[in-house]
């Protein structure tokens, strides 16, 4: 049981990567022509699709950061005995750092639904809805949606089983709050939510 929760948490190290370059781009203002909302400013009525926080820069170097990530792990780490011996997968089977960049980019791009329906309850960008909907499911859904991208991207090289989804859940939904609390703090985020 310990083998698959470092094993689960390994597979999701890329998305640590994928944060913290993209953290440190809003920071630094680095790639500033791909802060462009995806959404090009269209709007529904009069409330936009997705909203200016989903910018194209976010899945750029969400990608980059957890290919650099899943490179390391397979070209680097993996020849770490204590490290391979949580691996739950061969990493040096594994597909390569483009791999590792699908599954950043599919993360990101996965918080779009999310977006979509807080722009249509009116929920400013980088905030949660508190009023809306049972509460506890829209927060559970506010932070776990980047799993339903990367699980689906995932699982083409490793099982997805119903244990490591749900460790990746347990994860994912412990960081995020800690992770998206941090960048704030050190002005990678706009908000602290």
């Amino acid at each position: 049981m310990s083998r698959e929760i470092l094993g689960t948490a390994w597979l999701l190290l890329p998305l640590l990567g994928g944060a913290l370059l993209h953290g440190l781009c809003m920071r630094q203002g680095w790639l500033g022509w791909l802060a462009r909302p995806i959404d090009g400013g269209i709007a529904i009525g009069k409330r936009p699709l997705f909203g200016h926080s989903k910018t194209w820069r976010g899945p750029i170097t969400v990608a980059a950061g957890a290919a650099a990530v899943w490179a390391l792990q397979q070209h680097v780490l993996h020849r770490i005995d204590a490290i391979a011996a949580i691996e739950l997968v061969d990493f040096a089977s594994l597909p390569g750092w483009w791999f590792g960049a699908a599954l950043g980019a599919a993360a990101e791009v996965a918080e779009l639904p999310n977006s979509f329906v807080k722009r249509r309850l009116g929920i400013a960008p980088g905030t949660t809805a508190r009023r809306h909907l049972p509460g506890v499911a829209f927060y559970l859904w506010d932070q776990l949606d980047l799993l339903l991208g990367y699980w689906l991207v995932l699982a083409l090289a490793v099982p997805a089983t119903p244990l490591r989804v749900a460790v990746s859940a347990a994860i994912v939904g412990g960081v995020h709050p800690v992770l998206t609390l941090a960048g704030y703090l050190f002005g990678m985020r706009p908000t602290a939510r």
